[in-house]
């Protein structure tokens, strides 16, 4: 099999995704360089994290503007934000329910003179039409750098800055939470 070799990019990539038809590449990286189709600007810092939907209609990015960001993947329309005080390293879409769950917290470089308090070292869950925040999870011991639903919605795991991969199961009541607008 000879490889496509794609160029433009003259610094890392770090996150590379298909669109639902299988004819885009959406890519990240660390410079803006690039044949770019279009060139999404919603973001006012690095992104550092695209995760798309299970049916691949839409797309979340995180960002260290301290946002995640929601998008329509066909139109690369801006559909909604949701805004937390630490810069957010991973952000990903529950396959079975209208959430979405962010982690990220302070820097890196700034972890050993902060607490796991101050630091916000938990994932946090919205509610994806709403865009208000409907839960926390702690446990990390400094920024949580990547999450991921499970396939069957049954837990998400996090992966963080201090070497563990945290594997989080739902409890029942998660299952039967209704958000109250």
């Amino acid at each position: 099999m000879k490889p496509i070799l794609l160029q433009g990019h003259e610094r890392s990539i770090t996150q590379i995704k298909y669109n639902r038809e299988g004819d885009l590449l959406f890519t990240v990286a660390k410079d803006p360089s690039g044949e770019v189709l279009v060139n999404v600007k919603e973001h006012s810092r690095q992104i550092n994290d695209i995760q798309l939907s299970r049916d691949m209609t839409m797309f979340v990015t995180a960002s260290k503007d301290n946002t995640a960001k929601l998008f329509d993947s066909t139109t690369l329309e801006h559909q909604k934000t949701f805004r937390t005080e630490r810069p957010v390293n991973s952000a990903a879409l529950s396959p079975n329910y209208d959430h979405v769950v962010l982690g990220g917290g302070q820097e890196a470089m700034d972890v050993t003179t902060t607490s796991t308090r101050i630091g916000k070292f938990e994932a946090r869950f919205f509610h994806l039409a709403f865009e208000e925040e409907f839960g926390r999870v702690k446990g990390h011991f400094g920024p949580i750098n990547s999450v991921a639903f499970h396939p069957d919605g049954k837990s998400y795991s996090s992966g963080g800055e201090d070497g563990y991969v945290r594997i989080h199961y739902f409890d029942p009541q998660y299952f039967e939470f209704e958000f109250e607008a």
